[in-house]
This record gives C-alpha cells, sequence and structure tokens, in this order.
C-alpha cells in the first residue's frame, strides 16, 4: 500500500509498504480519504519535532477516512462507517485520560505523524477508543478538518476561555486556518468578531466569513485599531496563536479583566510580560494545548449543522510537499487538504 514518508528534513517520498495486519482486540483498521495540513506538520517537515524520532516516519497529523475492518470486541462501529482519529496516542487509563482530559494524558505516546508514524497511508490501525464516527452529510474534505482544527479552535474558544454571546474577541491571523475556523465559531456563538489578516485580498474573504472588523496589520497597528474599536475598553477575549509578533499588542487589545488564549508561536517562542501590567489589568492568559475527544465530537455537531470550514485548496498527495510551502510562507486562507 502507499505512505507517504519524511525520510529527511523537507523531504517526502511515496513509499510502497506492508499493509498492516487484522485489527486486534479494541481496534479498528481505517482507509484514509484525506488529510488536512497544520503547521505541525510544517515543523515536523523541517525538523522541528522537539523529541527523538526516527526516520522514515509516515506524516499526517488530521485526517478522515473510513471503517475497513473491526476487531473483536468493537462495538458501535461497523465497516464503512466514516470516521476521524484522534491523533495523540493517548493511555486511556491516567486520570487525566478517565476524567476525559485526553490532552493532559499522563503517558502519552506522541503525536501521530510527528513523533510516530500518522495518517498519510491508505491504512492503518489504531485504538477504537481513539476513533469518533462522523455524522450524516459532512464530506470527508470538510471531516478531514475536525480532529485538530476546528477542535483546537472549540478547546481555546469555549473550554478555557468561555467565550460567550455578546462578547467581542479579536482573532489574530484569520486567514490561518485555525483562525477562519474561530472566525466561524465565535459569530455562530454570537460573539462580535474582530481580526486581523496580512493583506487586503485577505481581508475581503475575512469579512465574508463574518468578520464584524478587519485590520490589516501590516499596515496598521492592530492594537490601536481595537481600542478605537472597543472605545478604548479593549476586547473580552484574545485569540492567539502567532507569537513573538503579536504578542504585546494583544495584551494590550483586552480589557480589563479580559482573557487571553494562546495555543502557537508561529512567530517565534519568545515573548516579554509586564507584571505590574498583568496582575493590574487582571489578565487571565490560558496556554491551551490540543483537545479532547469532546471536543472533536462537538466540532463535528457543529459541522452537521453547517459550520463548516474554510478551504483554501484540495491537493493530490504528491503535492503534499507544495502544500507544506504554501502553508510555511501563509499564502493560504483556511485549510489545505490533501485528497487520498
Amino acid at each position: 500500500m502507499r505512505a507517504l514518508r519524511l525520510v529527511s528534513d523537507r523531504h517526502l517520498e511515496i513509499a510502497e509498504v506492508d499493509v498492516p495486519p487484522a485489527p486486534g482486540d479494541g481496534e479498528v483498521q481505517i482507509r484514509t480519504r484525506a488529510i488536512a495540513l497544520n503547521h505541525i506538520d510544517v515543523w515536523g517537515w523541517r525538523g522541528m519535532a522537539f523529541a527523538k524520532r526516527k526516520l522514515p516516519i509516515v506524516v499526517g497529523a488530521e485526517a478522515t477516512g473510513e471503517i475497513a475492518a473491526v476487531g473483536p470486541g468493537v462495538t458501535g462501529l461497523q465497516a464503512g462507517d466514516p470516521v476521524v482519529p484522534y491523533g495523540a496516542l493517548t493511555c486511556g487509563v491516567c486520570k487525566a485520560c478517565r476524567e476525559g482530559r485526553d490532552n493532559l494524558c499522563e503517558n502519552v505516546s506522541g503525536l501521530m505523524g510527528f513523533h510516530v508514524d500518522g495518517f498519510a497511508r491508505d491504512l492503518y490501525n489504531l485504538p477504537a477508543r481513539l476513533t469518533i464516527k462522523v455524522p450524516a452529510g459532512i464530506s470527508f474534505r470538510d471531516a478531514a478538518c475536525a480532529p485538530l482544527t476546528f477542535a483546537t479552535v472549540e478547546h481555546m474558544l469555549f473550554d478555557n476561555a468561555k467565550l460567550e454571546a455578546g462578547e467581542t474577541v479579536l482573532v489574530q491571523a484569520g486567514g490561518s486556518g485555525i483562525g477562519s475556523a474561530a472566525i466561524r465559531l465565535a459569530k455562530a456563538a454570537g460573539a462580535t468578531v474582530i481580526t486581523t489578516v496580512g493583506d487586503d485580498e485577505k481581508a475581503e474573504k475575512a469579512r465574508a466569513l463574518g468578520a464584524d472588523h478587519v485590520i490589516n496589520y501590516k499596515t496598521d497597528r492592530f492594537e490601536g485599531v481595537v481600542r478605537k474599536l472597543t472605545k478604548k475598553k479593549g476586547v473580552d477575549v484574545v485569540f492567539e496563536h502567532t507569537g513573538a509578533e503579536t504578542w504585546n499588542g494583544s495584551l494590550l487589545s483586552l480589557k480589563r479583566g479580559g482573557r487571553l488564549v494562546i495555543c502557537g508561536a508561529t512567530s517565534g517562542a519568545a515573548a516579554s510580560l509586564n507584571l505590574m501590567q498583568l496582575f493590574q489589568q487582571q489578565y487571565r492568559i490560558f496556554g491551551s494545548f490540543g483537545f479532547t475527544i469532546r471536543n472533536v465530537r462537538e466540532s463535528l455537531a457543529k459541522m452537521a449543522k453547517g459550520i463548516l470550514p474554510v478551504i483554501d485548496s484540495e491537493l493530490d498527495l504528491d503535492a503534499f510537499g507544495r502544500g507544506l510551502e504554501r502553508l510555511e510562507s501563509r499564502r493560504v486562507f483556511g485549510k489545505i487538504v490533501v485528497r487520498f
């Protein structure tokens, strides 16, 4: 069968590998139908694995497919069911896992496509407990964006920041995969959305998504515009994932007692923090890594209601590397999905 493997930094190859054995107890076998690209794929592709890994490694951290076979003891899933995989190999038995806080697993074996073989292969076996059925009516293309992109936003905005209807949220980098998803999910929740983008074309697209105010951060200091838009009060929530370049401006955009939630640092990982500003303004800052299986189900349920991901483009498997190059250069609006 086919597998797309990273053999060295920035070097991908489609290889012929052995078909996996029949699924064992509590396992399912999944046939891949689509892969959604993410910055974690870019990090792994350019050698930023942050942990020991053995090359070659099968890439792909976010995917969808259909059940090809079920192993003994599996209930609730059958051959032909559309599904998405939870991409962290959690233990399922520690206190965090038992409480449904999967992203805090004490014995996680790694992230698929980053530390261990990922989803860019025709078939793979996975524990049924890490497999979520996709509701009817959702395409493979859209479902591929649920088990990481939508779920990350769901965890950030609603589990951590507790965004409510009537509040105002600043979404950084609204043209990115999670930024565009955050715009749609926040608007659906009844929030006023301010977003930043890097050019006028993206600004038009962000407005078409429903953003109430769009700021080109290359021509305006976004924090100044935010203060004007909110009559110097600031926003209730900042959705941050870009890191060093926007960190201080994001803090200045918050209202007193506001909440900032951050899940990434694509522009740099080191930033300073004025402690007096932190406690005097009573900011609440949430680090948000990953998501729970519940968040994946919630994301799929929202997709079933019509809140769908923004798709930048669809590519064939042999264009996977070109998709990563586009993502790295930020020449995207929404998600890049690879057909399998």
